[in-house]
């Protein structure tokens, strides 16, 4: 990470939005993202964290004109975002919109996100499929994972949250800064949830539409939905019985 990421920074902006996309061989869809972020929130600005991709998604992002910054090769969904709000930090963002590259994440939706942060009901905010009445149908595994997560985080936190998997979130000043200093490597959508909580920040989720994918397809199989589930399990055990940092 380049130098400076880290230090102190002037305050930041409590209105300024940062949408951060981070991306890995989505070069079928990544420009119609960009697109429809500009579409639906002209006053967000917009930083393309590149994962190591092997196809054009770097150079299409950059040609659009989004803010690019490269991993030299594939380090994983936590470090991207990570990265993401390193740059937000730096450069004085009071919120970060996490918008998924693979279009699954509607920009007409960011609004909904936004606007608890805006009325400091919350330091972040998670996009729920689940809140209303949608249609996202989910595999049976990953149906199977996302009720044992709920479930779980659920219990942990003292309130339901149904939609604990979902990238589709909005952080405000205090997070961006925890982030910056701590944020699951892996699959960290869920654990993060847990660091949070324990650190005292206050969540909510809003419901939002989620889309299906614009182009490529999902790399996550049944097998790697059962490794991912045992993976997550074990990192929130790990992080019940530390202090908080």
């Amino acid at each position: 990470m380049p130098p400076g990421f880290l230090t102190p920074q002037p305050t930041m902006n409590p209105e300024k939005i940062l949408v951060i996309i981070p991306a890995y061989n989505e070069e079928a869809s990544i420009g119609g993202v960009i697109a429809d972020v500009r579409k639906n929130v002209p006053e967000a600005d917009i930083v393309v964290v590149n994962d190591g991709s092997g196809d054009s998604t770097g150079s299409i992002a950059q040609r659009l004109g989004a803010a690019v910054l490269h991993h030299p090769y594939n380090l994983g969904i936590g470090a991207t975002m990570q990265t993401g709000y390193k740059y937000a930090r730096l450069k004085g963002y009071g919120i970060a919109v996490q918008v998924d590259a693979d279009g699954q994440h509607p920009a007409d939706q960011i609004r909904l996100l936004v606007k608890p942060l805006l009325e400091k009901k919350a330091d972040i905010v998670v996009g729920s499929r689940f809140l209303d009445e949608g249609g996202y149908r989910p595999s049976f595994a990953r149906s199977a994972g996302m009720a044992v997560f709920s479930k779980l985080v659920s219990a942990i936190i003292g309130e339901r949250v149904s939609d604990t998997t979902s990238g589709f979130r909005a952080a405000g000043r205090r997070c961006i800064e925890f982030f910056c200093r701590r944020y699951p490597d892996d699959y960290p959508e869920v654990e993060a949830l847990v660091l949070l909580h324990k650190g005292g920040f206050s969540i909510i989720e809003v419901p939002v539409r989620m889309s299906e994918r614009a182009g490529g397809r999902s790399s996550i199989t049944p097998m790697k939905s059962l490794y991912y589930m045992v993976k997550v399990l074990l990192a929130i055990s790990v992080d019940l019985l530390k202090k908080t940092g």
